[in-house]
């Protein structure tokens, strides 16, 4: 039986009704949660905040639905970003030139990193960062070991040009120091600790937190600079979670350790006492050093560093790419 030419056509018009209704629910997960694709590196710094977010259900109260993708450092994550295959992720203070650079908006700091060191072997007779002169130094290009090493051997007197330095992948600097392959290593916790079962007399030459408050190392949250632009909902809304999560880690240090472990299902000893080598600084806290302007200048500080070290070549405002009128609103909502 035919149908009416009428009825053919009010079904027709219903459907392209509500074909746009379909297509702008995509982005949920049937809830009406907002998706959002968010990047971190397996360690305490990177994922103690989306470990304490999980399990306090942060997500869901303030309507979001993360995908999580794991990552091995923090340029791989502004690649992705820059794709659009992510929306958030986080960054160590070693890629912070990134954002300076125009790749990504920061859009909240982190922990402040203290677990890089300058370390060398027991026995080698060097007693200081002077003594590093002409000798093999192991680093991670462009990684906050690498701005410790810079940092240390300026305040030495001595220039990159003075020592051998051999740049290495991380686990490649532990397996030439315990093989004693390289004279020194500009390296960080936990992958000290790791080569400590082979050189437990190690030496530490100097460490990130000689150079606190002058300086500082933080890891940040980074976005999507669209997304920053176009969406700021979401944004805020990321940032209150973010900010709920790292009060309650500031708050249970310990309890932050363990959970933290059990989110990467990694074993509860690889994270005993991560917290000792960072600075967790509460919501409130940051939000009154963004106002006086010390976050602002940690931010210009790694920038003069990047540009001593030719990764940048000036160091921009951090206005630029730090959104801090957004982290302080979101605090105050």
């Amino acid at each position: 039986m035919r149908r009416p030419r009428r009825l053919v056509a009010a079904l027709t018009a219903a459907l392209a009704l509500l074909l746009p209704v379909t297509a702008c629910g995509s982005s949920d997960d049937g809830t009406g949660a907002k998706k959002v694709q968010f990047g971190y590196i397996a360690d305490f710094s990177g994922a103690a905040v989306l470990a304490a977010a999980d399990k306090q259900g942060l997500w869901a109260k303030h309507g979001l639905e993360p995908d999580l993708k794991v990552f091995t450092n923090g340029p791989l994550q502004i690649q992705a970003l820059g794709s659009g295959d992510l929306d958030f992720g986080y960054i160590g203070s070693g890629a912070a030139w990134l954002p300076a650079s125009g790749k990504a908006t920061i859009i909240a700091p982190n922990m402040l990193g203290q677990a890089d060191r300058i370390i060398t072997h027991a026995g080698s007779g060097i007693t200081s960062v002077a003594g590093l002169k002409g000798k093999k130094i192991g680093v991670p290009e462009g990684t906050s070991g690498d701005m410790i090493l810079q940092l240390a051997l300026k305040q030495a007197g001595l220039t990159p040009k003075d020592v051998e330095k051999i740049n290495m992948d991380p686990s490649t600097v532990v397996t030439a120091f315990s093989a004693k392959q390289i004279d020194a290593a500009a390296i960080w916790y936990p992958l000290i600790d790791t080569i400590k079962k082979n050189a437990p007399d190690l030496v530490e030459l100097t460490k990130s937190e000689d150079y606190y408050p002058a300086l500082s190392f933080p890891s940040s949250f980074v976005a999507r600079n669209e997304l920053v632009k176009d969406d700021q909902v979401t944004v805020t809304k990321v940032l209150k979670v973010i900010q709920e999560a790292n009060d309650w880690v500031a708050a249970h240090t310990a309890e932050a350790e363990t959970l933290t472990a059990t989110f990467l299902k990694a074993p509860a000893e690889q994270f005993k006492g991560a917290s000792s080598v960072t600075k967790i600084l509460s919501t409130a806290e940051l939000v009154k050093l963004t106002e006086d302007g010390s976050v602002a200048g940690w931010y210009k500080g790694l920038a003069d560093i990047f540009v001593t070290m030719g990764k940048l070549p000036e160091s921009p405002d951090p206005a630029t790419y730090y959104t801090a009128d957004l982290y302080k609103a979101a605090a105050s909502g």
